[in-house]
């Protein structure tokens, strides 16, 4: 006999969050009720208890779910503090150790991208940032890898909400030109960092996969442009790859060969 555990309603709330999160755009109440096999009027009254929560919302005009900042929140503190945080951490400070450069592992967070973990190089001219911080993703290499690979509408959407805010005379703060080169680094699947961020200061990122189409965070280093040229920082992208994949395994999905 099932476990009245395994169909307490906390766990039902957490199946529908979930199948929500499956839908890049959204899913209907009648979705969710198919997906997890429930009643439609149960799963009706657990997305009511979720929204008044804050973890899930409707799209304004198309009435289609989506997951919160609440949750958006709660999966990056997640990222940062769950099982494998060591074992990533332990990859970043390999890549330190082969690189000589700090390395980092970043997510998306709205129109910024989050530091989930950083190991730092030991030398004395870097740029301090501690897990959690965020920094907006259109001037950096991280951000613009992990944007390029979201899908169409998906990207269209958060290009609409960026502040293209100059940080430098190399921040790309036309929307055209950044769309082009949104473009061109989905292409290549190398985010480029041009001393978008910092002056002087440039870097590259790869894609840390969960399946074939879709990245949950990227990889990346950076260096001054004194220490490291950025074709110097580019002969590092197999590296870099071969730690992203090592890092996809902590979360539990086959990565794609490099």
């Amino acid at each position: 006999m099932e476990s009245n555990h395994a169909n307490s309603a906390a766990l039902r709330a957490f199946r529908i969050l979930e199948a929500i999160a499956q839908h890049l755009d959204g899913c209907t109440v009648a979705e969710v009720a198919a997906s997890v096999e429930l009643p439609k009027q149960t799963v009706h009254r657990l997305v009511r208890t979720l929204e008044y929560g804050g973890l899930v919302f409707r799209e304004p005009g198309l009435r289609r779910l989506q997951l919160g900042c609440r949750l958006e929140r709660f999966s990056i503190a997640a990222l940062m503090n769950g099982p494998g945080r060591a074992e990533r951490h332990a990859i970043l400070s390999a890549v330190v150790e082969s690189t000589g450069e700090t390395c980092n592992l970043t997510a998306l967070a709205g129109t910024d991208i989050v530091y989930l973990d950083r190991v730092e190089t030991s030398w004395p001219l870097r740029m301090m940032l501690a897990p959690g911080s965020h920094v907006p993703l259109h001037a950096t290499s991280s951000g613009k890898l992990l944007a390029s690979l979201l899908p169409k509408p998906q990207r269209e959407r958060l290009l609409r909400d960026l502040t293209l805010r100059a940080f430098t005379e190399n921040t790309i703060i036309d929307r055209d030109a950044l769309e082009a080169e949104l473009r061109e680094t989905s292409r290549r699947r190398i985010g480029i960092n041009r001393s978008e961020h910092l002056r002087g200061m440039s870097g590259v990122a790869v894609p840390v996969m969960i399946d074939r189409q879709r990245a949950c965070a990227a990889v990346a280093i950076q260096a001054p442009e004194g220490r490291m040229s950025l074709e110097e920082l580019l002969a590092h992208v197999p590296r870099l790859r071969e730690a992203a994949a090592a890092i996809g395994e902590t979360f539990g999905r086959p990565q794609e060969s490099a």
